[in-house]
């Protein structure tokens, strides 16, 4: 016959064992849900090449072909139209600055280097102008983050800001923290952000995958607070 003390070793053991079953459904559900995480970047990067290719093929590559057939065009004017001539390489100035100014945007939405030259509080204000909300970016000055941290940064306050809407108003604050990089959107006044969960899972997954922790909450009079911390040491 077991004695109380050998019950109580058997429901110890038994408590330990549900508990390591536990843990170990925990690491298989995290396992899991990394798998299909690296399965989005990687599908999502696979997805950013071929819209960088539409667009060089529809912007710079389209307009760079049209300047050649051009100046061919001009070339053979020198002779018997100088006028004409002079008047098509004025338009075809104007439409090198165009393809220019082109690839420059298409090169910011890859990495903007205005991350590099004027820093993240620089970048992200130039994004709010662009994505039309008005927006109070504190970033202090002169902090300098690691370039995958900063890029993670911006391009998660950057699929925020677009997908806000208009009408809204917004703040992003960025500091450090407990030797993490912590930031946060604030959005109000604009629905766009409160069912952006699924819109903003590639940029969970840039987060999450830098060891980061990513999280979107709704709150009383249409705001919405998108927040994340990013690791230093990795």
């Amino acid at each position: 016959m077991f004695s109380l003390a050998d019950e109580e070793v058997v429901a110890l053991e038994a408590r330990e064992v549900k508990a390591l079953q536990e843990s170990l459904e925990r690491l298989r559900f995290e396992v899991d849900e990394l798998r299909a995480s690296r399965t989005r970047l990687a599908l999502g990067a696979d997805a950013d090449r071929r819209k960088i290719e539409r667009e060089l093929h529809d912007g710079p590559q389209q307009e760079l072909a049209a300047l050649s057939v051009n100046l061919q065009i001009a070339r053979r004017l020198m002779d018997d139209d100088p006028a004409g001539a002079r008047a098509l390489l004025e338009e075809l100035c104007r439409d090198a600055q165009r393809a220019v100014e082109t690839a420059r945007e298409l090169a910011h939405s890859v990495y903007p280097p205005l991350i590099e030259t004027g820093g993240l509080g620089a970048a992200l204000r130039t994004a709010a102008a662009n994505a039309g909300v008005r927006t109070r970016v504190e970033v202090a000055a002169g902090a300098v983050w690691p370039s995958d941290v900063a890029g993670t940064v911006y391009f998660g306050c950057v699929d925020a800001l677009e997908r806000a809407g208009p009408g809204t108003k917004a703040t992003i604050s960025v500091r450090e923290e407990a030797g993490a990089v912590v930031f946060e959107i604030v959005a109000d006044g604009g629905p766009g952000l409160a069912n952006a969960g699924a819109d903003l899972t590639v940029a969970r997954d840039r987060v999450e995958a830098l060891g980061g922790r990513f999280t979107i909450s709704s709150e009383p009079g249409d705001r919405t607070r998108v927040s994340g911390s990013l690791p230093l040491e990795r």
